[in-house]
């Protein structure tokens, strides 16, 4: 895994030293380098970076107040001449701690450290487009842009699609098809019907419509459908 990081020192020759540090280091990118915080609090803010280099002792703002305003997202790893910051940079969730003068071996168990970090995180899963369903002893592959609604009967479902003058019949529940579909884009609003949100264009009296059919919302979703409306108005 590779990591955008910046490095922020107010000594010129440290700013050097933890520079040439990175490049030649394989997993680590430079998205930038600054010689205070005031000027990194600037620029940070548009790039996105993993890891930070981040000095202690600076004029104006130091790097313990600056490591405040950093994103969660990203991991510091403080670097000072003063031992007596260890405590406090552990207090702000620092990742690891360098004391100056920095070898190269040092710095490269913090930023593998940073690595196995990142690594650990869960990745998000890549979002199907399409499912297989079992209709009529044969499995038929539908798109997800294309469906509108699925109503639940009993055992079985029906798949109402975008220009499709008749619904896909599937032997199967409704909790496993809402298991199946990614909840980003479908929402269910009663026990016998899920939606995809992003087709729902008219709402009448707590009703979704569908051209001439009317989908109504159980009390059981009815706060988490408001709560999606809310988010969109």
């Amino acid at each position: 895994m590779n990591l955008k990081c910046a490095i922020v020192d107010d000594e010129p020759l440290a700013l050097d030293l933890l520079e040439s540090y990175v490049r030649k280091t394989p997993f680590l990118e430079l998205a930038g380098k600054y010689p205070s915080a005031v000027q990194a609090m600037k620029e940070l803010p548009d790039r996105h970076v993993d890891l930070l280099f981040l000095d202690i002792q600076m004029p104006e703002l130091n790097g313990l107040e600056f490591s405040k305003m950093v994103p969660p997202s990203t991991r510091i790893v403080f670097t000072t001449a003063f031992d007596q910051y260890a405590i406090d940079g552990y207090k702000v969730n620092a990742l690891d701690y360098l004391l100056k003068p920095i070898s190269y071996t040092d710095f490269l168990q913090a930023a593998h450290k940073a690595q196995k970090w990142f690594e650990l995180l869960p990745q998000p899963r890549e979002e199907i487009q399409s499912i297989f369903v079992k209709s009529d002893y044969k499995l038929v592959q539908i798109e997800l842009k294309n469906i509108l609604y699925i109503e639940g009967l009993k055992d079985y479902i029906k798949i109402y699609e975008e220009n499709s003058s008749k619904p896909i019949l599937s032997l199967m529940s409704m909790k496993a098809m809402e298991d199946l579909l990614p909840a980003s884009r479908f929402m269910r609003v009663h026990r016998s019907y899920i939606v995809q949100k992003e087709k729902i264009r008219i709402i009448d009296r707590g009703r979704i419509v569908f051209g001439k059919t009317y989908i109504p919302i159980s009390d059981s979703y009815k706060q988490a459908f408001q709560d999606y409306l809310n988010r969109r108005s």
